[in-house]
């Protein structure tokens, strides 16, 4: 596929044996928000299912919908994004559950600014009128957080200039260079910028916009229609991961606080992102205990995506979800 870096891991050592496994292909990018997946082969849970994960790993988010809706890949975790809800719509992309959410507390997405537009006087999110935005394509999530930080700090979304750029190691690099004033990039990318004095964080997304669905784990047409059995199992594996972060990471009233499980589950993720277990204790997501999906905010995520133009016509929820695996959200 285009734009993306193949890195194919034919079960992380941790997953334990897998005689007799059924290969299963799953797209993901090398961050936190897909912590679930690190946890379920870490403890096992794919290989309880009979499953065989082979990791394909991207740098952006919308080449993973479609490396799915091709065929390339059985299955992807990635952020929402018009390209993904288009494929929806066409009948060559399943829904089948929710990943990260923004959400108070969590650190999922930073709003960044670069030194040179920092010292002069970016500072708060009010302030990105009139300068410059990375992303890494248009109708993706990033250029989403955007439109919903825009409507809170009541700018138009037309008075920033956005740059797609294609990956987040171009974003960096142009945050880094100054050739870009400002980004919403994911904490594990974003974090090490800020350690090193590269960038200044402005606010979490978050905190900024609440509750705001964020991911999705979706199948291709073919592999949801025609291997029923294995989507199932690649849900249970899949919500057991989510389950055990949930209980790591979130109190009663679901915000941010780690439990006993903690130490354990950040030392995965850790191994998984290829960073330190202080700083990926930073930037971890919100995920819903069950991995359900709010219905109504997918149809508010569409029609600010059809507003803008990347969703061409009129879609509705229902026709990109699959409700034979989807536990809603009310």
């Amino acid at each position: 596929m285009r734009r993306m870096q193949i890195l194919v891991v034919a079960v992380l050592a941790l997953a334990g044996p897998t005689a007799q496994a059924e290969p299963i292909k799953l797209g993901v990018t090398k961050i936190a928000n897909c912590a679930p997946i690190a946890i379920a082969l870490a403890k096992g849970y794919f290989a309880a299912e009979g499953l065989e994960p082979q990791l394909t790993i991207f740098e952006s988010q919308a080449p993973i919908a479609v490396a799915v809706a091709s065929g390339d890949i059985d299955a992807g975790l990635a952020a929402q994004t018009a390209a993904l809800y288009n494929l929806g719509a066409a009948g060559r992309v399943r829904i089948i559950a929710s990943g990260v959410a923004e959400a108070p507390s969590f650190h999922d997405l930073a709003l960044v600014a670069s030194l040179k537009a920092y010292a002069a006087g970016l500072k708060t999110p009010h302030d990105l009128p009139g300068h410059s935005f990375a992303l890494t394509q248009m109708g993706t999530g990033l250029q989403y957080n955007l439109g919903r930080i825009a409507a809170k700090e009541g700018f138009a979304l037309s008075t920033v200039t956005l740059l797609p750029l294609q990956s987040n190691p171009n974003i960096i690099s142009a945050l880094a260079g100054g050739r870009a004033d400002a980004a919403v990039i994911d904490a594990t990318n974003a974090l090490p910028l800020v350690d090193k004095g590269e960038v200044k964080l402005i606010a979490w997304a978050g905190d900024l916009t609440g509750y705001t669905p964020a991911y999705l784990l979706f199948a291709s047409r073919d592999f949801a229609d025609h291997h029923a059995d294995a989507t199932k199992r690649l849900l249970s594996a899949y919500r057991k991961g989510v389950n055990d972060y949930y209980d790591a990471f979130t109190d009663a009233a679901g915000l941010r606080k780690d439990g006993p499980t903690a130490p354990a589950m950040l030392d995965i993720i850790a191994k998984f992102v290829g960073q330190s277990t202080d700083r990926v204790d930073l930037s971890l997501a919100y995920y819903d205990r069950e991995a359900r999906i709010d219905v109504l905010q997918i149809q508010e995520q569409i029609d600010w995506y059809r507003s803008i133009g990347a969703i061409k016509g009129e879609v509705k929820a229902p026709e990109v979800l699959d409700m034979r695996y989807v536990v809603e959200r009310h």
